[in-house]
């Protein structure tokens, strides 16, 4: 959905090319021509382009100069806003040659800094290579090492190449009786719309070359299908449109397309927002499913009120906004979609029959050759309210599932931690969520951004989890108080800022006891290889309170030389005795 651009050249020229014999049914099929733009409106727009190339690229050098500064947060909001400037600038991007290219340079360019190297290979997120592809160019191009810090994978939406599809000579061909099995096909579903013999050219293609596309979205549409009917039906839409997912983004959380309209229902930035869809550092709803699908329902309720309930125009403007479609009814005297189909893009001529063929093909898939498609099971998730900074892998290591997952199953979020300073409803593999709030609860707030879970196996103690996983048992003790793990279980460890936390609080409650009792400690030197553990073995020290004197943790590592502190009661180990008789 490009609910935003591209609008249309207003005095851009249109010819309409009635096709063929009369013998065809073709003939009822307007042909037109591409929408052109004159030499002079582009002439006339260059100095308005410059200064948006200028404020995006400002944008864009400000992100690069954040990055290298380790500012990462700060570089993603100023690449964010290198590509607002081009979106939200009224300007039709496609329609004028130098915004274009330069729109989809910056994308690439922000895309190769964002996205980490190691994803590269998937190459599906690449937005300009997809582009280049389609257009016959370079399906790829090299990416040069980066300091990548976006976790989220994007694919490429289905929309992209429907804009472009043209179809052949045999799926053009419709018969009489074609338009009769539509008529009675039409039957199946629950909204109103026109037949036509484009519908059944759609159709004509899906049972051939497009075959593989309609099998695949047919089967991950289970995935969604029932959730999204039941939020289509609670708003008022007719739940037959729900399939709008399928052409939009074949199902997928993560489609993303040129014009960067992103998720499910592909909202551009501006209409995510206005229907309520959050864009942070942190999270992108737009990729999400609940809140993206009643976003979707609201916007097509809206659409269709403001077209008198012509289901038609409400999905010509879900693709090309609301403008397109009044100045296209304005030009054509009728608000009927067949009637002012020459004066819209070829992407929107192409995308409502594509939906209403893929409605009729799903409502009657036996007919149409696609019955022995199995739709998949639908997802399955149950939902926990975690609190500000909690790490992904945390609830993996707490849910026995892994991060992959549970980005899988939260695409909204853009990194592997939900956003700091909120609670986050975080979905997790169904039947864990009592397991994930009981481990939470033994972790600090302010720990879970770096605290761990690790199994206990039965009749394992602290003790032994302590050397095994090099924590301190005092922290260990704190964290699982009243646990039992006869049984095994899952243990928390500590997270670096209690550690940290701990290590501080100690430093200064031993200067504190030094200056107050005027003792002086005992003190020793650590020699090549010594860890606080070993000090405290070599004078039958306590391992924890040589710890806490130092503020240092128990296996870290020490340097030759350094001087340690030592309690009191702290001797030296006797040596073991000999065996053999000692020499008067």
């Amino acid at each position: 959905m490009k609910s935003s651009f591209p609008r249309l050249i207003a005095n851009a020229s249109l010819w309409v090319v009635l096709a063929a014999p009369a013998a065809s049914l073709r003939a009822q099929v307007l042909s037109v021509s591409s929408l052109r733009d004159t030499p002079s409106e582009i002439e006339k727009d260059d100095t308005r382009v410059s200064q948006i190339i200028s404020k995006a690229e400002n944008h864009f050098n400000q992100g690069v100069l954040n990055l290298k500064d380790n500012r990462r947060e700060q570089a993603r909001d100023e690449f964010d806003r290198a590509v607002d400037a081009v979106l939200e600038s009224g300007m039709d991007v496609r329609a004028n040659p130098r915004l274009q290219s330069f729109y989809l340079e910056l994308v690439e360019r922000i895309y190769r800094l964002e996205v980490p190297q190691s994803q590269t290979p998937a190459a599906p997120g690449t937005l300009v290579a997809a582009n280049n592809a389609a257009q016959g160019g370079p399906a790829s191009a090299p990416v040069a090492p980066q300091v990548g810090f976006r976790e989220q994978k994007f694919e490429p939406s289905p929309l992209d190449e429907l804009s472009k599809l043209q179809l052949t000579p045999e799926e053009q061909n419709v018969t009489p009786d074609d338009v009769i099995g539509l008529e009675a096909a039409k039957s199946a579903i629950n909204f109103p719309f026109k037949t036509n013999p484009l519908i059944q050219q759609y159709i004509n293609y899906y049972q051939g070359r497009g075959r593989a596309t309609m099998e695949a979205g047919l089967r991950r549409s289970g995935r969604f299908m029932q959730m999204a009917r039941k939020i289509f039906r609670e708003e008022g839409v007719p739940e037959d449109l729900a399939w709008l997912g399928q052409v939009e983004s074949a199902w997928s959380p993560t489609a993303y397309s040129w014009a960067a309209a992103s998720g499910l229902w592909q909202f551009v930035s501006g209409t995510g927002a206005r229907f309520g869809l959050r864009q942070t550092a942190w999270v992108d709803e737009r990729n999400g499913f609940e809140k993206a699908t009643r976003a979707s329902a609201r916007y097509l309720k809206w659409l269709a009120s403001r077209y008198n309930g012509n289901w038609e125009l409400a999905l010509g403007a879900y693709n090309t906004g609301e403008g397109n479609i009044d100045r296209a009814i304005a030009r054509a005297g009728v608000a009927d979609f067949w009637q002012i189909y020459p004066y819209i893009a070829q992407e929107t001529r192409n995308y409502v029959p594509n939906i209403l063929a893929t409605i009729l093909i799903a409502k009657n898939p036996t007919k149409y050759g696609f019955g022995h498609v199995k739709p998949e099971a639908p997802l399955r998730y149950s939902i926990v309210q975690v609190p500000t900074a909690t790490s992904l892998r945390l609830i993996a290591e707490a849910t026995d599932t892994t991060v992959d997952y549970l980005r899988s199953i939260n695409p909204e979020l853009r990194r592997d931690i939900t956003p700091r300073g909120e609670a986050f409803n975080v979905r997790v593999p169904p039947g864990k969520e009592k397991q994930l709030v009981s481990l939470l609860k033994r972790i600090p707030v302010d720990q879970r951004e770096t605290a761990r879970i690790v199994s206990v196996a039965p009749g394992e103690d602290l003790a032994a989890l302590a050397n095994r996983t090099g924590t301190s048992l005092a922290h260990l003790q704190m964290l699982n108080a009243g646990v039992d793990f006869s049984r095994g279980g899952k243990a928390v460890l500590p997270g670096a800022g209690m550690v940290r936390t701990a290590l501080v609080r100690a430093r200064r409650d031993v200067a504190d006891a030094t200056a107050t009792s005027g003792q002086t400690l005992g003190k020793t030197r650590a020699r090549a290889g010594d860890t606080i553990a070993k000090i405290a073995a070599r004078y039958n020290a306590s391992v924890d309170e040589v710890a806490r004197l130092n503020g240092m943790a128990p296996h870290a590592a020490l340097r030759a030389g350094q001087e340690i502190r030592l309690p009191l009661s702290a001797a030296p180990a006797k040596p073991a005795r000999s065996s053999s008789r000692r020499r008067r």
